[in-house]
């Protein structure tokens, strides 16, 4: 469920009319729910009632200050993956003890700022990593808290560039190799091992690979204490997917996803964290996009859009698919035509579908793509100069802009001229 409805043949955010966003900033914009981000947060905050937990938000999906900051006045954590990431999350007001720091290649002085700036955690990839983390912390006098991260060789039957639990992905240790690298993390005086961490995929639709996964977490538990190690805490990672086509059946709720932690890892008695992005932010965010042309092409048509592939990439790096709707609802009993939707960047990649059913639009129509507030802003860049487009949230009948469109000039002004030119 979203905030994101027609009302009397427009559509709406919460209680803003999309066409008051877009004659005020412009096109194209992204624009977030408030109301859709807490209520997904508290679905799955929810779903672990009865459990020890913390809900991390994933903020690699979406990193603007104001959603960090909403969902942590709620009372989410966050994961990080970079320092970068870390120190928006600071900013947005979140404090050390809900951060966790995930991600294959912490830098000595990525690891340095969360040990001096507060940390929840470390989920160790490796071995050199573990090494260095001990290093750093004990030059500084600290210890660091530590989950490893096991690869379960699962797999989360997801699309290939987003599957992180086979023994192929560069993510984690072998689980096979668990008890080996444990025992050398308790012999580091500068670490503390306090539990395990597991993540198989992204976008995920079925239980069954989670399932799989958290029973071998389960067993390796039981191994782990038996060798002596203070297991505590299990980090179960995010990955659960959200319906991109209405169409389709829609991925298990966070409500069964819940029942399923309870079922395989609630006897251990382990605090628990789970990292949701997709789930949170993707329904809670469109993308609102002008129609420049309407082309008739040799067998086809093509609507060309003021937005393209450097403002919403995922159609053109995952093959993704997001509904695209009119922002004024279609009459009842018009017939939709095939076209394809593309952008004005000089790639053939910049396509968003190919032969979608859309009802009749000319120039100057706005559509709007659904579940666009997860890796989409995020990813976006200034490829053929084109300004990154601005963010906007919604809360009621207020919206502001969350990150407002640059001009030309600030684009230009980055760069500098070295003096013999």
């Amino acid at each position: 469920m979203d905030h994101f409805l027609y009302r009397d043949g427009a559509l709406y955010a919460e209680d803003v009319a999309i066409s008051e966003i877009a004659a005020a900033v412009g096109t194209p914009f992204y624009v977030y729910s408030t109301a859709t981000l807490l209520r997904h947060f508290r679905l799955f905050d929810e779903a672990l009632a009865g459990m020890e937990h913390l809900v991390c938000f994933a903020m690699k999906a979406n990193s603007n200050q104001a959603v960090l900051r909403t969902l942590a006045q709620a009372g989410a954590g966050m994961d990080v993956v970079s320092g970068g990431e870390y120190r928006r999350a600071r900013a947005a007001g979140v404090p050390g003890d809900r951060i966790v720091f995930s991600g294959v290649g912490k830098t000595r002085d990525e690891i340095e700022l969360a040990l001096k700036g507060g940390i929840r955690q470390f989920n160790v990839e490796s071995e050199p990593e573990m090494v260095v983390l001990d290093a750093v912390a004990r030059s500084l006098g600290v210890t660091a808290p530590i989950t490893i991260r096991v690869n379960p060789d699962v797999d989360a039957k997801t699309h290939a560039k987003i599957a992180t639990g086979k023994s192929e992905n560069k993510f984690g240790i072998p689980i096979a190799r668990a008890r080996e690298v444990y025992r050398m993390a308790a012999g580091l005086k500068g670490l503390e091992v306090i539990g395990i961490d597991v993540h198989i995929g992204s976008q995920l639709t079925d239980l069954a690979p989670f399932e799989a996964a958290y029973l071998k977490v389960a067993e390796l538990t039981e191994t782990l204490r038996a060798d002596g190690h203070q297991i505590t805490r299990l980090d179960l990672g995010g990955g659960l997917g959200i319906p991109y086509e209405r169409s389709n059946a829609d991925p298990p709720l966070p409500s069964d996803y819940g029942m399923l932690v309870q079922r395989t890892l609630g006897h251990l008695g382990c605090e628990i964290e789970i990292e949701p992005g997709r789930l949170i932010a993707g329904n809670a965010g469109l993308m609102v996009s002008e129609v420049i042309y309407v082309k008739s092409g040799e067998g086809r048509d093509f609507l060309i859009l003021d937005g393209a592939m450097n403002d919403l990439i995922r159609p053109a790096m995952y093959d993704a698919y997001h509904d695209i709707i009119p922002v004024v609802e279609p009459v009842a009993g018009v017939e939709p035509q095939p076209i394809d939707i593309v952008g004005p960047v000089c790639e053939s990649g910049d396509t968003f579908a190919k032969q979608r059913l859309m009802p009749p639009l000319v120039a100057g129509d706005l559509v709007a793509f659904r579940s666009a507030g997860a890796y989409g802003a995020v990813m976006s860049s200034e490829y053929n100069s084109r300004p990154l487009i601005p963010e906007v949230l919604v809360k009621d009948d207020q919206f502001a802009v969350i990150r407002p469109r640059p001009t030309f000039d600030e684009m230009i002004n980055r760069d500098t001229i070295p003096p013999w030119l």
